[in-house]
């Protein structure tokens, strides 16, 4: 018999999360990504915290040790109890299954992969890199791709707010079984993106577009790790089906 943390029997409530309605969601977000990017708002914003000379909160001690540093490393710490709680949960874990806990951790390092990669490959540079903020570099669209700005490029997307956007996934991974905790969970993940994220564009480090980005790809990431998941239950119920009932076991005498 298949083990049933790649199937189980799914609440009513499951049909309500369409795909379609998800689709809705991801297509009407990036609609928005690319009205922001049309509207070419990014510098502007950026010159709401740099001057010429650069950005004056680039190396403040808040911004730099608890938004950067120390978020950094509680992100991973926190993804680290997760992997380890795929086999020994705690808490909120204890009440999904293996399949749905084993999802919530590869669809965090699914959506980090997804940005590192993507920013590895950029020729973009970072603000503070730029001439107009006391740089080098010459401003060039995140779209402009193989073209060299004249500065060190591989900032776009950002990589930071990746560090709390990276738990969408796990909104996909709960709503079967525990719909609350996995608006709530959402709703967190968006809100660490978003703080994250804004302390970068306040530091120089990205533009808003590098922060919303991310957010979408992380989202589609999960989302696409749900996908595939969903796929693999339906296709271990398949074979499941197929095989021969378990014997009842024998009574004692």
């Amino acid at each position: 018999m298949v083990p049933t943390m790649l199937h189980s029997n799914v609440s009513p409530a499951v049909s309500s999360h369409s795909p379609r309605t998800t689709l809705a969601w991801t297509v009407g977000a990036l609609a928005c990504l690319l009205a922001w990017d049309a509207l070419g708002q990014d510098r502007a914003l950026a010159h709401a915290f740099g001057t010429g000379s650069g950005f004056p909160m680039r190396d403040q001690w808040f911004f730099v040790q608890v938004l950067h540093e120390g978020a950094r490393r509680t992100a991973w710490f926190f993804l680290l109890l997760l992997t380890l709680g795929v086999w020994w949960p705690v808490g909120l874990l204890q009440r999904i299954d293996l399949g749905e806990r084993l999802q919530l951790a590869v669809s965090v390092l699914v959506a980090l992969g997804a940005v590192s990669s993507l920013k590895s490959l950029s020729a973009t540079s970072c603000p503070w890199d730029l001439a107009e903020f006391g740089g080098v570099a010459r401003y060039a669209s995140h779209w402009a791709l193989g073209i060299a700005d004249g500065g060190g490029g591989r900032c776009f997307p950002a990589g930071h707010a990746s560090t709390g956007f990276a738990f969408v996934g796990g909104y996909f991974a709960l709503r079967r079984r525990q719909p609350r905790a996995a608006r709530l969970w959402l709703a967190a993940s968006l809100a660490a993106g978003l703080i994250l994220g804004g302390a970068q564009q306040v530091r120089g480090a990205h533009f808003m577009s590098h922060t919303l980005w991310t957010g979408w790809l992380c989202w589609t990431s999960g989302w696409l790790c749900d996908l595939a998941a969903g796929g693999l239950r339906q296709r271990f119920a398949v074979v499941d089906s197929q095989l021969p009932p378990r014997p009842a076991p024998h009574a004692a005498p």
